[in-house]
């Protein structure tokens, strides 16, 4: 009897070693791919600030595809890749299904946004991707239904770990995403093996390279110091709060005002950042924001650009167009950190980097996967203000995010009468 069942966890371990292998190596391809590219366009519009004109017609290219290709009828169900991330994380609940093209629709999408100066990101762009590519492999081997969910956490740990040059988080991160309070290690041989497949497929196969952010100073460990931290993890946690709050207020604006039409949605949009960018006289807000992000690491950055790129992304996210948060809200803490950092008396790379993690932590409910990205991309230094700034920012936040559809397993606090599985959204509808 313990011969078999040894052979059976043998056979089943070598099944999900070979499709999270296989899974990584697709996802990381398309995301060296998806990388390597938002780099030239983005180089390309900097070079051509004029494009920013073309936004409005971008954005109706983007809301005819998604209205064209982007629905589909699976047993009486809508699945809409409008949805983006949230069909994503729906499906890994069992809810929905993702598309198949929901992956090549939003790669387009979020290449149109980059070149024109939509404010966004890539994770987004990278999790959809690895989601079709994940769904595609399922459907292809014909296996069983219940693994699904496992094939999908497998795509979308390979698509962060590869997009963020961050293995061991893009490992959790797929394990993590879809429910809060809830890390479903029944993924965890294949999250683990796509993650890293993923990522050296990327960095090594394809030699695409990632940012680097430095902390050239640490505080010492002192009372002070970490009721420092405290409080600007506090105030980091409103930051992603109120991000989230304006742009699915923005969502929920466009979609009812132009009856559910994504092109005049994305166009509109596109007029307004236009606007936007006329008011500001200046471009720095729009793309994906990289040069002031690095520079909120080494010199002062005006005070309120997190602000302004909250604004920029909230409105092109919120009218339609795609591509992702986490660079986006990486740029608000930073900058944020930045300028906090002369109030505060804390060195200002550490900030910028305590508020980049904080951020994406309260935005994204995913606070041991914002632990690991810390750990990862900082070196392992200061992991103990790390884990701090993760968890206050992550209960601070409380229930809003990025994505209405994350499932709450696990209510931040017990002042919450919340049933076992309900939602964001409807945690925010009860509020």
């Amino acid at each position: 009897m313990n011969i078999l069942k040894f052979k059976y966890t043998l056979l089943l371990l070598s099944k999900w070693v070979f499709f999270g292998s296989l899974i990584g190596l697709i996802v990381g391809t398309t995301t060296a791919f998806l990388l390597e590219t938002n780099d030239y366009l983005g180089e390309f519009r900097e070079r051509n600030e004029w494009l920013i004109a073309l936004l409005p017609l971008g954005g109706i290219i983007i809301g005819y595809m998604y209205m064209k290709y982007g629905k589909v009828f699976y047993n009486g169900t809508l699945n809409d890749a409008a949805q983006l991330n949230n069909l994503v994380i729906d499906s890994v609940n069992g809810k929905k299904n993702v598309l198949i093209r929901m992956g090549p629709i939003v790669y387009l999408g979020t290449f149109i946004t980059v070149l024109f100066g939509g404010s966004t990101g890539r994770e987004g762009a990278a999790v959809q991707m690895g989601s079709s590519v994940a769904e595609m492999v399922n459907r292809l081997f014909k296996l069983a239904i219940v693994d699904t969910k496992i094939f999908l956490m497998s795509g979308i740990s390979a698509a962060f770990g590869a997009a963020f040059g961050a293995p061991i988080t893009g490992a959790v991160f797929g394990m993590e995403m879809s429910s809060l309070g809830k890390v479903r290690f029944e993924a965890l041989v294949p999250c683990v093996t796509a993650s890293f497949v993923g990522h050296y497929t990327t960095t090594i196969a394809w030699e695409a390279t990632h940012e680097e952010f430095i902390i050239h100073a640490l505080p010492e460990h002192s009372f002070i110091v970490f009721a420092k931290i405290f409080l600007v993890s506090i105030i980091f946690s409103l930051l992603s709060l109120s991000y989230c709050q304006l742009r699915h207020g923005i969502q929920k604006f466009s979609e009812k005002f132009f009856k559910q039409n994504h092109m005049k949605r994305a166009f509109f949009g596109g007029m307004v950042i236009i606007v936007l960018t006329l008011f500001i006289g200046s471009q720095d807000y729009n793309g994906r924001g990289l040069h002031m992000l690095e520079q909120s690491f080494s010199e002062e950055v005006p005070p309120f650009a997190f602000l302004a790129k909250l604004v920029f992304t909230a409105v092109t996210i919120g009218s339609g167009f795609v591509g992702g948060e986490a660079i986006p809200l990486f740029f608000m803490g930073a900058t944020l950190g930045n300028a906090l950092h002369s109030i505060i008396n804390l060195p200002m790379s550490f900030l910028a980097a305590l508020g980049l993690i904080a951020v994406f932590s309260g935005g994204a409910n995913t606070p041991f996967s914002a632990f690991l990205l810390a750990l990862e991309m900082f070196d392992g230094k200061g992991i103990e203000f790390f884990f701090l700034a993760c968890i206050i920012s992550y209960v601070f936040s409380g229930h809003h995010g990025l994505w209405p559809s994350q499932a709450i397993y696990t209510p931040k606090s017990r002042l919450f009468q919340l049933l076992n599985g309900q939602t964001i959204e409807h945690a925010e509808k009860k509020e």
